[in-house]
């Protein structure tokens, strides 16, 4: 994992988190990356998400599992997924920003769930293109909790990009 000495350097680097690691340190922000994935049936916005933050002192929190076997069952008894969901969640919490993504043709219905875990608290953005079956539902809540929407990961990096700088500004790049 890598750290600098002084994460606002033009040598810091990006941290990549995946489950089920954890980040040893923080850098000068972090953000999480909910979304769809539908047991790898939607497009890997993370990869691409990352690759337009990999220039900032950040840590990148991404649930997408390396090792993720779609055979496990989605029950609390299961070790392997329990690990996973805890794991989303700790970091969720623990993040500075959380990005959530919507891809059109997915039913995403933890992705929906994790934007309403979040729609509170002012630290969310969120891309929900035209096509996703919830997006009325998604602009409502987005509209009733002043969350910016965007319809591309394009724009989600934008947007996403803001709240970092905005978070470090305020940190004065402390390493947390």
């Amino acid at each position: 994992m890598a750290t600098t000495d002084n994460p606002l350097s033009p040598n810091a680097k990006c941290t990549v988190c995946k489950p089920p690691g954890s980040a040893k340190t923080i850098q000068a922000a972090s953000i999480f990356l909910a979304g769809s994935i539908e047991r790898g049936k939607a497009i890997d916005w993370q990869t691409a998400l990352t690759k337009k933050l990999e220039h900032l002192p950040i840590t990148v929190f991404n649930p997408r599992r390396d090792d993720w076997d779609n055979s496990w069952e989605e029950d609390i008894s299961n070790p392997q997924f329990k690990e996973q969901v805890d794991w989303e969640l700790d970091q969720m919490a623990a993040a500075d920003v959380t990005a959530v993504c919507f891809v059109a043709d997915t039913s995403s219905p933890i992705t929906l769930m994790e934007l309403g875990l979040r729609a509170r608290d002012g630290k969310v953005v969120v891309c929900c293109p035209k096509g996703f079956w919830k997006r009325g539902n998604v602009q409502v809540v987005c509209h009733r909790f002043g969350i910016t929407l965007v319809d591309t990961v394009e724009e989600l990096a934008e947007e996403a990009i803001k709240k970092l700088e905005k978070c470090m500004e305020e940190r004065k790049g402390a390493v947390v």
